[in-house]
């Protein structure tokens, strides 16, 4: 598995992830297909800009041109605190091979490294044990339930913390 920034030709990935029924049966139902291709455009923008980290997961070196899934780190603003999220979704066909959590740590070993994005949150549904299962087996400290929107739909989650500055 590697990871990879989002590229243009990565629509049918977020297709099959934003738009798939069963893949957002978590954050309140499928997105709409138009507007797609512009959510892609932003994101790549953002990756290549550095103010985000959008990574497409690579489930190995001898499929290059495979796409599992994506993983994300960004800044944000939620009740008027800076904060930056880290959030990641898996294909159904590449679920429960470890794919997602060996993302999710690969991107904390790099802001780890990077430095600059401390306190880093996450908010998997209440119900959507093997999110909530990949933040506990990362170190992630519990820190209470909650609701967030999420493309404009509020959602029941709960809190996670990892702290990238600790040693």
């Amino acid at each position: 598995m590697y990871l990879r920034d989002v590229e243009l030709g990565d629509v049918d990935a977020y297709v099959g992830m934003r738009c798939d029924p069963v893949m957002m049966a978590e954050l309140g139902g499928p997105q709409p297909r138009e507007g797609i291709e512009e959510k892609v455009r932003g994101d790549v923008r953002d990756a290549a800009s550095g103010a985000a980290w959008i990574k497409m997961i690579v489930p190995g070196e001898d499929m290059p041109g495979e796409v599992a899934g994506t993983v994300s780190l960004w800044r944000h603003e939620v009740d008027g605190e800076q904060l930056s999220e880290i959030g990641w979704m898996v294909l159904t066909g590449f679920q429960g091979r470890g794919l997602g959590r060996r993302a999710v740590g690969t991107l904390l070993d790099m802001a780890r490294e990077d430095g600059r994005w401390g306190l880093v949150h996450a908010f998997p549904g209440v119900t959507n044990a093997p999110s909530n299962g990949i933040c506990r087996s990362l170190g992630f400290r519990f820190a209470e339930e909650r609701e967030i929107v999420f493309a404009g739909r509020a959602l029941r989650t709960n809190h996670w913390v990892i702290d990238t500055l600790a040693t």
